[in-house]
């Protein structure tokens, strides 16, 4: 009897699947099938799937489906059979032999401790570094997505949870070309709990690594605050954000901050000062990941393993900061700061000259 249905959305991964089908043929002591997805693939992907399926050890159905993440995962859901979904991309791999073990235990658990099915699960998030590559932005960030605060959880760790959870959700939006994965981790916080799966996923870091760590974090966190403040201008003016992992290549900043200062010069005022007032109140929380960094940076000198070690400058700013922050004053000091690292920001990236390569302009 299956007991999980895996679902991978894909499109042109005909590098990376290989890799999927090899790893999950690993996994012991679970019934499971594999759905994989596919938006539309152009490199091959569909038949190699077919090819891979024809000779697995475990059920696999490829579905065609509109392109579109959101689109994607919903329908592989409709397609699962089993009780227990685990939505997961299709670079990522699980070094232990019994993770997804591991993660159905683990589920079970949680839900027999709360009397109902509101609980999901993701997995510790390791990125495929080599040793000369992997440094404190790649160690950060994976302590970070452990830690599981509100906005720190993604796709690339997996989502384990219950069939019935999924559909009590609503499923995944799908008019969102992205953040899909974020707004559905937010909602299960709100109705549920989320828990962190004693064992690890490895995502490759094959995006940052062809993009460059700094520049894809620092657009992530300007689309993680206008998707939250719902400043859709900018999706609807910007293409490239999220380019397709195999057209990828150096990502540059410059026009993106260009076309948001062009954007809110078009914009009254009033309008411009509301944004960034929103913005303030969007940023205000989430400042401790500066005292967090900090605390990490420290575990990194020190080796500590990502996860571990002791965060005493969070702990602190979590006893009071909020409460020395949370009025209007302080989400103004927030947009004022912000404002002033974003005039910044971009004085710097026109001082190095950098600009947009052939074919990466990211104006529509």
């Amino acid at each position: 009897m299956i007991e999980l249905s895996i679902i991978v959305p894909i499109l042109n991964e005909a590098e990376t699947l290989p890799a999927l089908f090899a790893m999950l043929s690993w996994q012991e002591r679970v019934a499971f099938e594999l759905i994989l997805a596919d938006g539309g693939s152009t490199d091959g992907t569909a038949a190699l799937a077919e090819g891979l399926a024809a000779t697995s050890t475990f059920a696999c159905r490829l579905l065609h489906c509109e392109k579109g993440r959101g689109r994607q995962l919903n329908a592989g859901a409709r397609a699962a059979v089993a009780g227990t979904l685990l939505f997961l991309h299709a670079d990522s791999a699980f070094p232990d032999a019994q993770a997804l073990r591991r993660g159905l235990d683990t589920l079970a658990a949680v839900i027999a401790r709360r009397g109902d099915c509101r609980a999901a699960g993701r997995f510790a998030l390791r990125f495929d570094v080599p040793p000369d590559r992997y440094g404190f932005g790649y160690y950060y960030y994976e302590c970070k997505a452990r830690l599981g605060r509100p906005e720190g959880i993604h796709g690339d760790q997996g989502f384990l949870l219950p069939r019935t959870f999924f559909d009590s959700l609503g499923s995944f939006d799908e008019t969102l070309a992205l953040l899909e994965d974020n707004r559905f981790a937010e909602a299960v916080r709100r109705e549920g709990e989320w828990l962190l799966i004693p064992a690890e996923v490895v995502t490759s870091a094959r995006r940052f690594e062809a993009e460059g760590l700094y520049e894809r974090q620092i657009l992530n966190a300007l689309i993680m605050n206008f998707g939250a403040i719902g400043w859709d201008d900018f999706f609807r003016a910007a293409s490239g954000i999220y380019r397709q992992q195999d057209i990828t290549g150096r990502l540059r900043l410059l026009p993106f901050f260009r076309l948001i200062r062009d954007l809110l010069r078009q914009l009254p005022v009033h309008r411009r000062l509301g944004l960034w007032y929103r913005t303030g109140v969007y940023v205000r929380p989430n400042a401790w990941q500066l005292a967090f960094a900090l605390d990490v940076r420290r575990n990194f000198r020190r080796g500590v393993p990502a996860g571990g070690g002791r965060t005493p400058l969070l702990d602190w700013f979590d006893r009071w900061y909020e409460p020395l922050t949370d009025h209007p004053p302080g989400r103004l000091a927030a947009a004022g700061l912000v404002w002033l690292w974003f005039q910044l920001t971009m004085l710097r990236l026109r001082v190095l000259n950098e600009g947009p390569q052939v074919g990466e302009c990211p104006l529509n």
